[in-house]
């Protein structure tokens, strides 16, 4: 048997998925025992606010690579992961959303709508996950049948202008700050990402 058909064969067990179910609450659940113990440093809101805007990036890259690494990998049961993955992306999204108006703008409308005229990086985040609701909200096989699955792939291909505004809001929030070494990885991998796609979509064409 091949390395291949091995790696598939321990994919598809039925406790993988729920190790990974688990494994991708680890993060939020660091994150929230350490605010608990105080061991988010001098500023712990902010630690919050961009650990869990972090990983929510780190999740969008894995989401976006599952179907890459399951066709040139020859790995179908990676496909098994692709929604979860998606989901927690918005999981993600939602608590780095509620750590920013809760923690810096304590849920006062008018002190967000103000934040957001003032600093453009605020409102791509909030596109981000604007657009990311309606693809979580249809992620299930009752929605795909309900819309038809022509309208279900357009719609879900808003994931590609997700993970583009989602790494131009982290490049500004970075600017602020002069600090673009994590920025130029985040944006090879998602342009590596793309890119497979992009050139794949080509020699189909042709």
């Amino acid at each position: 048997m091949s390395n291949h058909g091995a790696l598939n064969m321990l994919l598809a067990r039925a406790w993988v998925k729920p190790l990974v179910f688990i494994s991708c609450l680890v993060p939020c659940g660091w994150l929230l025992w350490a605010a608990a113990f105080n061991q988010l440093g001098a500023n712990p809101a902010e630690a919050l606010i961009r650990s869990t805007g972090d990983w929510t990036l780190r999740f969008l890259c894995c989401a976006l690579a599952v179907t890459p690494m399951r066709i040139q990998f020859s790995l179908p049961q990676l496909a098994r992961f692709r929604r979860m993955l998606g989901l927690f992306v918005y999981f993600y999204a939602l608590l780095h959303l509620s750590a920013y108006a809760w923690l810096d703008q304590g849920f006062v409308v008018a002190d967000i709508a103000r934040d957001i005229a003032k600093r453009p990086f605020i409102l791509v985040g909030f596109l981000v996950v604007a657009l990311l609701t309606p693809m979580a909200a249809t992620s299930f096989q009752v929605a795909m049948r309900w819309m038809g699955a022509k309208r279900w792939q357009l719609l879900h291909r808003l994931v590609y202008g997700v993970a583009v505004l989602a790494l131009l809001h982290f490049f500004w929030m970075r600017a602020g700050k002069n600090d673009f070494a994590e920025v130029v990885v985040y944006a090879c991998i998602i342009a590596v990402l793309l890119g497979w796609r992009l050139i794949r979509r080509f020699r189909r064409w042709r």
